[in-house]
Formats: structure tokens, sequence, C-alpha cells
């Protein structure tokens, strides 16, 4: 069971950090929409757009790891099994 927590612990702990960076590493609020300039090609005049898109943020990134240390407490504070005889 130990070893189960531990390793549940460090996937969801890689898995939290992994998807912060892919998302680009905001170190913001999490945004679910983006916006971005573009210039209008007739009269170069330059207009916001907003696209949807997900950019994780700090609070989950804080959220995913401090689950993971959770689980990574659990499992210091279990005893060890003793192995069953016959």
């Amino acid at each position: 069971m130990k070893k189960f927590l531990r390793l549940a612990a460090l996937l969801l702990a890689l898995a939290t950090l992994i998807g912060w960076l892919a998302t680009g590493a905001h170190r913001g609020w999490t945004k679910t929409s983006a916006t971005e300039m573009q210039k209008d090609p007739v009269t170069e005049l330059e207009f916001p757009v907003v696209r949807k898109t997900f950019v994780m943020g700090v609070e989950l990134l804080g959220g995913g790891l401090l689950a993971a240390a959770a689980l990574l407490g659990v499992s210091l504070f279990l005893k060890p099994q003793k192995p069953q005889t016959s």
C-alpha cells in the first residue's frame, strides 16, 4: 500500500507539472480564453480577438502538488504490512 501511494503521489506530481508546463507555465490564475491582437489586412488596424484555450494557472499547479504531498504524507504514516504466514 505504501509503494502504491508513493507511486500515485509521484505520478500526480509529474502529471501536474507536465500539464502546467505544456499549457504555458502561466504564473497567474487559470484562463479559459486568451485575447490576441490581429491586424485587418485592408485598414491595417489592430483589433482584439478572443480565442478559447485552456491555460493552467498556479492554483491548479499548487492543488495538484498539494494533493501529491498529501498522498506522500499518508504513505509515510502507514505501518509496514507483515507478511502473512500460513
